[in-house]
């Protein structure tokens, strides 16, 4: 799997604390009516009842799914899920390409894929099989928001969908009033450091920068995940480097100040490198608020715990 394969993998949030329960007349409503919805690559997505055997290859997704009260009906779950909920589904491997084997064999309803070139040559192998195919954009806040709903509807939980995105908002605006009025430090957000690589402006992890009272140092460039020189990086100078850590080894404070050209960041030598959990920011999902505060008290270490 290439870097931006991995990167998306990387891209992806735990379940939030207040999740919505799942309201019985939901279910016989959508079972009564039949549901159809349209994903993310335009396709039209027809199942007679609300899904009751779901495997999700996107892990924000099954964290929404768990989230919104859906536990019971994700059936398999790809090796990056780590809910605690979901520790004794079998695993179909990766989510770019899981088992087809393992998959049939769960005999899911319903499967959700990454809407995107990457994930095109699973859907007409699942559609093959009598699978419904569900393809989710994660791009920005937008998408997040939008696949909560949709994911509500395909499984009948739409109470349930309506809390979660409700106490994300909820969660967000109260970040956002926190930081009102405050200094905003200029940052850069490490996706990578060999080579340098960023969060462009069209991303939720841009978003919930300014959200948590921060701007990148590169607000100019138009990929979502663009390479820049390391050299541009110590010309912009930012107050802040963030350095997400989980899955992915990352350097340590000590590695940046002994490596050319990040050891010439101010951030670098004077400290101001913060490390955040990658499975906070780097998953679209139900704990989105969660990882606006965990950067606010990065960004704005006097308001933390507040």
């Amino acid at each position: 799997m290439g870097f931006l394969s991995r990167l998306k993998w990387v891209i992806l949030v735990a379940g939030l604390a207040a999740c919505g329960g799942r309201a019985p007349d939901d279910d016989a409503r959508a079972e009564a009516s039949g549901i159809e919805v349209t994903d993310d690559a335009g396709r039209k997505v027809r199942l007679s009842r609300p899904a009751g055997r779901v495997v999700s290859l996107i892990p924000s997704a099954t964290e929404t799914l768990v989230a919104i009260g859906a536990a019971d009906r994700v059936v398999g779950r790809t090796r990056y899920d780590e809910l605690p909920e979901l520790r004794d589904r079998p695993s179909v491997g990766g989510g770019l390409n899981p088992s087809m084997e393992t998959l049939a064999g769960l005999r899911p309803d319903l499967v959700i894929v990454w809407e995107g070139e990457r994930s095109s040559a699973l859907r007409p192998r699942l559609e093959e099989m009598g699978i419904a195919v569900f393809a989710l954009a994660a791009d920005d806040t937008a998408d997040l928001f939008r696949s909560i709903g949709q994911l509500g509807r395909l499984t009948g939980l739409e109470r349930g969908a309506d809390s979660v995105a409700g106490s994300i908002r909820a969660q967000l605006d109260s970040v956002r009033a926190s930081v009102r009025g405050r200094a905003v430090p200029s940052l850069f957000y490490v996706v990578s450091t060999d080579p340098p690589m960023t969060a462009g402006p069209g991303t939720f992890i841009a978003q919930v920068v300014q959200i948590s009272g921060g701007r990148s140092v590169f607000p100019d460039v138009a990929a979502d995940w663009p390479t820049v020189a390391m050299e541009e990086i110590v010309r912009r100078d930012p107050h802040v480097v963030i350095l997400p850590e989980g899955e992915a080894p990352v350097r340590t404070l000590e590695a940046l100040r002994r490596a050319p050209g990040w050891r010439d960041l101010r951030a670098v030598r004077e400290g101001r490198v913060f490390r955040v959990p990658s499975n906070l920011l780097n998953r679209p999902g139900p704990n989105l608020g969660r990882a606006a505060r965990a950067l606010r008290d990065a960004l704005h270490p006097e308001l933390a715990g507040r």
